[in-house]
């Protein structure tokens, strides 16, 4: 797996690539997420357009991350999901997550409701 991040004031995003699954990088992903709401960032997208194929352990650090923003009332949204829609529809997380079709989208979408320190 691959793992890229970007910060601007306003929102966090982190680049997914190649096959996620359970390895040293899926703590990584989760350590980043953890990094940046402890600099008290609350805006975050996952682009998922480089993502060739997901396990369930990605998809539990999914949930983790999204969890992690919720509980601070954060925004967190998915871009990019085509090369994972199926698994998103199967295990019914389409519902849970805010996914857009494009990363400056699902951006807009977070800045659009910014967050309140």
């Amino acid at each position: 797996m691959k793992l890229k991040d970007y910060s601007s004031e306003e929102v966090v995003t982190l680049e997914l690539g190649g096959k996620v699954m359970a390895c040293d990088e899926l703590t990584k992903f989760r350590g980043m997420v953890e990094y940046y709401l402890d600099l008290h960032k609350k805006s975050f997208v996952i682009d998922l357009q480089h993502v060739d194929w997901m396990s369930s352990a990605g998809l539990g650090a999914l949930v983790s991350a999204y969890t992690s923003v919720n509980r601070v009332g954060g925004k967190f949204a998915l871009a990019n999901i085509t090369n994972i829609q199926n698994l998103l529809n199967i295990t019914q997380l389409v519902r849970v997550f805010d996914s857009f079709d494009s990363r400056a989208d699902a951006i807009q979408a977070v800045v659009k409701h910014p967050v309140t320190s």
